[in-house]
């Protein structure tokens, strides 16, 4: 993994820092383009005064520095789950530990899907309002522009999502340097500003943030919920960190990527306090004529990047949520030979395009889409606080007081800022938590509906030691071959397997009862995937284990068996495989509107057989009912 290299010599961090400041602060950099604008002339506009203006770039420098900077930089990044990041990473690490702790893990994952439910709503309105913003650049080129807006971003979007399949390996090496470049014009615009107007860097002071809470109280309140746009992107920071490890993150936002956006904020007050009109859209207005056009493009550029980045995110936390049991199977589409993390899923891919171009038609303005984004984003936020208070207390083992010391602060800010944004459920806020309740019960009922499952087909098996047990004095003829049984539970007899045996009246000369299961961790080392044991009568239990972050590959695995006493051929090997058909009853367990959508996802999840890369033609599939 990227993370390893990190630590060796300055050109391999420098790299790494390049590449990171492409992928992981697209997002974040985009939101110059219209935060400080939202702030006084969104939803709960406040007056254009000098006041206001550095009390607001005070709120906006202080709230990057704490949260961003102080929570995820210096606080969330140490706390990876073997080099990995993101909500559901952090979700496995805490019930891997929590196991030894006093209360259940039902709140845990509860925290855990509805922050990766809301993840997804990010994953839609970042291109949405990304893309529209600097599109709306070219009507303060020209009101000739105006109608194109919205007809020019469908298109830009459309061309987004028909080229996901390609992958990002070719078109990100210039990642990096295109959003370089970018935060390099926010960085010198700012300064171009503030040169006219110096007075600007008063608000460098969290004294005038302090003031300006004072002054409009309540009212003040209000304005966290636009503030709270120039965080967008920050829970990235954690999210993408395997793929470039700590030290380059942090490195790239430190010494380019924070400095850039403040520059730029203040370069925009500055403007603001010259020229009260520029409101319209302070961004490109705080940009010399002949700069226009240039920043449209380069900003166009940086919102394509942005979203093309929360995009492949919500393409990994899917796997993430497949492999840990959230969510059916899906098509995995891997676009590069040597980047792991490069995947595509067809299913996630158009399904967000559907919501995307949605949103671009309902909302027409990023103006109106600010309302619905800065739930989503707080909302994530707050889970991975409550989360990261569960790892320090018992993976690190602070004592309850350190602990709460350290993250209460955190989760007070993470509070006030999803608080400011409920008040904009009725303009658009409630986008993102409708969303997140849908996903997060799609994803809890399909936990839940294979849990059901799994035991239903446990009433009708036997133990091991009977099957054996009986077996030994049956005549049952044992035929040529290997058989493979996959089982979610190795210590009974395999349905299948009894299906089988019940009309087929036969076993093959060697059985192999297959377990293949998910651990709390990314990665699985090729050493420990592996378990094989011999059973009686000819019988082998082999456990397959593999990270969250890894697609399991069955045949591969089952080749490596030969170095441990069992070769299996695959032209002579057999897999039998359940094909359940789910019928909803009255039976505990679920509600049933709740069985009814467990089994139209059991409908539409990709076959075990493809999913484990099974080869079809080895495949024999036994039908049987199952009651929820």
């Amino acid at each position: 993994m990227a993370h390893g290299a990190a630590d060796g010599n300055q050109a391999t961090l420098l790299k790494l820092a390049l590449s990171a400041v492409g992928v992981v602060f697209g997002d974040i950099g985009t939101s110059p383009l219209y935060t400080l604008r939202e702030c006084f002339s969104g939803h709960h506009a406040l007056a254009l005064t000098d006041e206001n203006i550095l009390g607001i770039l005070s709120l906006i420098i202080w709230s990057i520095t704490f949260v961003v900077t102080i929570k995820y930089v210096v606080f969330v990044t140490r706390i990876d789950n073997e080099g990995e990041g993101g909500v559901l990473a952090l979700l496995a690490l805490a019930l891997r530990h929590v196991k030894k702790a006093r209360y259940g893990t039902g709140t845990l994952v509860a925290l855990g899907l509805f922050g990766a439910a809301l993840f997804y709503g990010d994953s839609v309105i970042t291109p949405a309002i990304s893309v529209l913003s600097a599109m709306e650049g070219l009507k303060i080129a020209t009101p000739l522009f105006e109608p194109f807006v919205v007809p020019f971003t469908l298109v830009l979007l459309t061309g987004l999502f028909m080229i996901q399949d390609r992958g990002t390996e070719k078109v990100g090496a210039y990642f990096g340097p295109i959003v370089a470049l970018w935060f390099l014009a926010l960085a010198l615009c700012g300064i171009y500003q503030i040169i006219d107007n110096p007075r600007v860097l008063l608000a460098i002071s969290p004294s005038y943030a302090v003031k300006f809470f004072i002054t409009h109280q309540f009212y003040g309140f209000f304005t966290l919920g636009a503030v709270v746009l120039a965080l967008t992107g920050a829970e990235a920071l954690y999210a993408d960190m395997g793929h470039f490890g700590r030290k380059p993150i942090v490195a790239a936002w430190v010494w380019f990527v924070m400095p850039a956006l403040i520059l730029n904020y203040l370069g925009q007050g500055a403007l603001l306090m010259h020229n009260p009109d520029a409101l319209e859209n302070p961004f490109y207005l705080a940009f010399p004529s002949w700069a226009l056009y240039p920043m449209v493009l380069l900003a166009t550029c940086a919102s394509v990047i942005a979203s093309q980045a929360v995009i492949s995110g919500a393409f990994s936390i899917t796997r993430q949520a497949m492999q840990l049991g959230y969510s059916p199977r899906m098509d995995v589409q891997h676009t590069s030979e040597q980047a792991i993390g490069q995947i595509y899923i067809p299913q996630v891919n158009w399904g967000l395009y559907v919501i995307v171009i949605g949103l671009v038609v309902s909302f027409q303005s990023s103006s109106n889409l600010a309302a619905a984004y800065g739930i989503a984003v707080t909302g994530t936020m707050v889970m991975t606080a409550m989360l990261s208070y569960v790892i320090v207390r018992h993976k690190w083992a602070w004592p309850r007081s350190w602990a709460l010391l350290v993250v209460v602060p955190f989760l007070f800010v993470d509070l006030a800022f999803l608080s400011a944004n409920l008040l904009k459920i009725v303009d658009g806020g409630w986008f993102p938590l409708v969303m997140g309740a849908m996903l997060f019960t799609l994803m809890a009922t399909w936990k839940r509906g294979r849990e059901i499952v799994a035991e239903r087909l446990q009433e009708g098996t036997i133990p091991l030691a009977s099957f054996f047990s009986r077996q030994s004095s049956s005549k049952t003829t044992r035929v040529q071959g290997t058989a493979v049984f996959m089982t979610a539970n190795n210590q009974q007899v395999p349905y299948a397997l009894l299906h089988n045996l019940k009309h087929n009246k036969v076993l093959h000369e060697r059985v192999i009862l297959l377990t293949v299961s998910t651990e709390n961790v990314p990665y699985v080392s090729d050493r420990d995937r592996l378990v094989l044991q011999p059973l009686d009568q000819n019988f082998f239990r082999i456990q397959l284990r593999y990270g969250f972050a890894q697609d399991p590959n069955v045949p591969a695995e089952l080749q490596r068996c030969k170095e441990l006493g069992l070769a299996v051929s695959m032209m002579d090997t057999s897999f039998f495989l359940s094909r359940e058909t789910l019928i909803s009853t009255i039976r505990p367990g679920m509600a049933r509107w709740r069985e009814k959508l467990f089994i139209s996802m059991a409908k539409n999840a990709v076959s075990a057989t493809d999913f484990f890369k099974i080869p079809a033609n080895r495949v024999v599939e036994l039908g049987t009912q199952i009651e929820l």
